[in-house]
């Protein structure tokens, strides 16, 4: 196997986040299997970052995702139209919500313009 079920790694997503002390929920549940995923981050200062899949890399064996960031520090709004606009095309789409005032999401992060 070479990644976890969306539902599976998505759990793990909120339990660490809300082990940290950040407040952290699945906003949109999708495909148990091989939804894709989105972490919207709520930097609990007017703004908001979005976090989308990455174009397929070459991971090796490991388990875990691979995101872009899409959006940082901007209006919520921005956040929240992607969002409903990827929702719109995409019905089987997680989305996690997560509050903290950092921007390392513990996640790997490759560049957009890759």
């Amino acid at each position: 196997m070479s990644s976890l079920r969306s539902d599976l790694w998505c759990m793990a997503f909120v339990r660490r986040h809300n082990d940290l002390g950040h407040m952290c929920v699945v906003a949109r549940r999708g495909d148990p299997i091989a939804g894709q995923v989105f972490i919207e981050v709520d930097h609990l200062d007017g703004t908001r970052s979005l976090f989308t899949p990455a174009p397929v890399v070459s991971r090796g064996e490991g388990a875990g995702l691979v995101f872009q960031k899409r959006f940082e520090h901007v209006e919520p709004d921005q956040v929240r139209q992607r969002i409903e606009q990827e929702a719109k095309f995409d019905p089987d789409l997680w989305v996690l919500s997560v509050d903290m005032r950092g921007d390392d999401i513990g996640v790997d992060v490759v560049r957009a313009d890759r």
